[in-house]
């Protein structure tokens, strides 16, 4: 008798461990406005799954990336680091952005840092990378299997053979899932859409192109959105079909921002990607855990991306390490403690991939209202994209928005709150001083 209660005791803190290891999944839009979904009230975007998500789940949309560029964001979520700390802080190294051994350089940078994927790994996880990827061949990142190979020689750069995912396929995310059996499984859904090049299918589009108002490059972006959607839909089909849906915890963000410009002009000319500016930075971060998460929306509170990996390696009963900077976002007590969330923006072309500050153009710091964003002088002559020059929103001077009145960053008030100025300048150098 006692034996058989010793069993059963021991099978009880199996079921127990498994079901406080649930499976993790990682959605990234690439190049998507935050405001540009149906929960946040747009217009015309569609879309259902997302917004599914955002009703059931955690949804903060107040969050954050450090960075509007998305291989030094990814690299954020990855580490769960700021990117002067794991220094990958532009997309390519300078000079032949195909250069074998400066990207190779980059890859060993990044290794430096402790992945989620790895950590994830050593606790029994299993992983799969689909779509962008930029850290050379993806098992660098702690991964098991992946669909990038990674080889500069063969066209790798941010994800070559994976970023076929969501576009052209979405069966390696499903064959995957379906391999896991009871294994608790970690998995990276990072297509590159809506990112150019915008080529929804037709069925889709058609629906946007007919609206009152909408040109036709937004009806191509907008169409981008909802077809992402949709393959997002399919991936929870597809854990609920195979009954994991229950124990799998979703968390969905953009690498960066957007705006879809109608006139011609450049992309880095929109005061999004590549910009100091919420349109940049700016992203929903949604996290979704059926019978864990209780539904909320919250519209104050501050996050960051950087408080991803601090948020799901404890999810998998994995400590986080000390470095990270993060939060656990599900903890509402530590998001009403936040008083500030940082980050800065770098060259697209890395200037030197050993020291962050020779790419450092802006920093920046978000205090409740106000937000604070700071040129770095040295580099004032440095085209933060290769070629671009006269950029009309790059400023010489520190700027100074309350983005609670004035969410598009239109009105610089630095000159009437000096004090607000130094004391944010203040909580920017204590974060991160170039000078230091």
């Amino acid at each position: 008798m006692k034996k058989l209660s010793f069993v059963l005791l021991f099978a009880g803190a199996v079921a127990l461990a498994a079901t406080d290891q649930p499976n993790i999944v990682v959605i990234l839009s690439d190049d998507h406005g935050w405001a540009d979904y149906g929960f946040m009230n747009h217009a015309h975007v569609r879309t259902p799954n997302i917004d599914r998500l955002a009703r059931e789940g955690l949804t903060l949309t107040r969050g954050y990336v450090p960075t509007s560029l998305c291989r030094p964001s990814l690299a954020s979520i990855m580490t769960g680091l700021y990117p002067h700390r794991h220094r990958i802080t532009g997309n390519d190294p300078k000079g032949n952005a195909k250069d074998v051994a400066l990207r190779a350089e980059m890859v060993r940078i990044f290794q430096e840092s402790k992945s989620m994927a790895a950590l994830l790994g050593k606790q029994g996880y299993i992983s799969h990378q689909s779509g962008k990827w930029w850290e050379g061949e993806c098992k660098c990142g702690g991964f098991d299997e992946c669909e990038t190979h990674g080889d500069v020689a063969r066209g790798g750069r941010h994800g070559d053979e994976g970023l076929k995912i969501g576009r052209q396929t979405m069966q390696p995310v499903f064959d995957f899932i379906d391999r896991t059996g009871d294994k608790p499984f970690f998995l990276w859904y990072a297509p590159m859409m809506p990112h150019l090049p915008h080529n929804p299918p037709e069925r889709i589009l058609a629906t946007y192109s007919v609206q009152p108002g909408v040109k036709p490059a937004e009806a191509k972006y907008y169409a981008m959105i909802e077809w992402f959607d949709e393959t997002i839909g399919q991936l929870i089909q597809h854990l609920e079909k195979r009954g994991k849906a229950n124990n799998t915890l979703i968390v969905y963000l953009a690498d960066n921002g957007w705006v879809q410009l109608n006139d011609g002009r450049a992309f880095h000319q929109s005061r999004s990607k590549l910009s100091p500016y919420d349109a940049g930075l700016r992203t929903p971060i949604v996290l979704w855990q059926p019978g864990k998460i209780k539904p909320e929306r919250d519209d104050t509170r501050l996050a960051s991306s950087v408080d991803v990996a601090t948020t799901l390696l404890p999810a998998a009963s994995v400590q986080a390490p000390k470095e990270m900077p993060g939060i656990d976002l599900r903890d509402g007590r530590a998001r009403a403690r936040r008083k500030a969330i940082f980050g800065s923006l770098f060259l697209h072309t890395s200037e030197d991939v050993q020291r962050p500050e020779s790419s450092l153009k802006y920093r920046w710091v978000i205090d409740g209202a106000w937000k604070l964003v700071v040129p770095y002088s040295p580099n004032a002559s440095l085209e933060i994209w290769p070629g671009a020059k006269n950029i009309e929103w790059a400023k010489p001077n520190p700027e100074l928005f309350n983005i609670a009145k004035d969410p598009n960053e239109q009105s610089d008030v630095a000159g009437a709150n000096r004090d607000v100025v130094a004391k944010l300048r203040a909580e920017l150098d204590r974060w991160w001083s170039p000078a230091r």
